[in-house]
């Protein structure tokens, strides 16, 4: 595989370093879903993870986190095997998605 056959610019799928791991987002994501950052234009993303989490766990977010951005699974499809609504593999992957970009543009900088 080459990078421009990545749909998501993680380093797993790129092989590239200078892309974030699956493992950072995942930290990040369950970092800010444990403690949610206040008055934030993305907060809402840390508030819906938080609800996901307490309501499945850690460990079914981080599988659906490395199915959608590692696997390619579509994600509502993300969630299978998982006993969990196809709409929370939505939350979960719109949210690991933006979680990505945002630590692929801090190392632009």
């Amino acid at each position: 595989m080459t990078e421009t056959d990545a749909l998501y610019d993680v380093r797993e799928r790129t092989e590239n370093p200078a892309h974030a791991s699956v493992d950072d987002v995942i930290t990040l994501v369950l970092d800010r879903a444990r403690k949610p950052r206040e008055d934030h234009h993305n907060a809402h993303f840390d508030e819906a993870m938080a609800a996901v989490v307490d309501q499945y766990s850690e460990d079914a977010v981080r599988t659906v986190i490395h199915r959608v951005l590692v696997e390619d699974y579509p994600f509502r499809t993300a969630t299978v095997n998982l006993d969990m609504r196809n709409f929370d593999g939505v939350r979960i992957g719109t949210t690991a998605v933006w979680t990505l970009r945002e630590l692929n543009a801090q190392g632009d900088d």
